[in-house]
């Protein structure tokens, strides 16, 4: 931690990206255990709606709460 921004990133949006990227890498792991990783990689690239495409919108959602958790306020 930083001695100028002590809490900085220890909010709400911070632990709900973490959340969802666990969450997403969960079930991709999950995925590339119970399939293989040409079947996963196939689930990504087709024109259905798949979990695999939910997990990685679920990594892109999370990234942009961890970011805005690190964002600095403007007070």
């Amino acid at each position: 931690m930083s001695q100028y921004y002590p809490r900085r990133g220890r909010n709400w949006y911070s632990a709900m990206g973490v959340l969802f990227i666990v969450v997403g890498g969960i079930v991709v792991v999950r995925d590339v255990l119970i399939w293989s990783p040409d079947f996963v990689l196939d689930f990504l690239l087709n024109s259905e709606i798949t979990n695999a495409k939910i997990s990685l919108g679920m990594f892109v959602f999370g990234g942009i709460l961890v970011g805005i958790g690190f964002r600095k306020k403007i007070v």
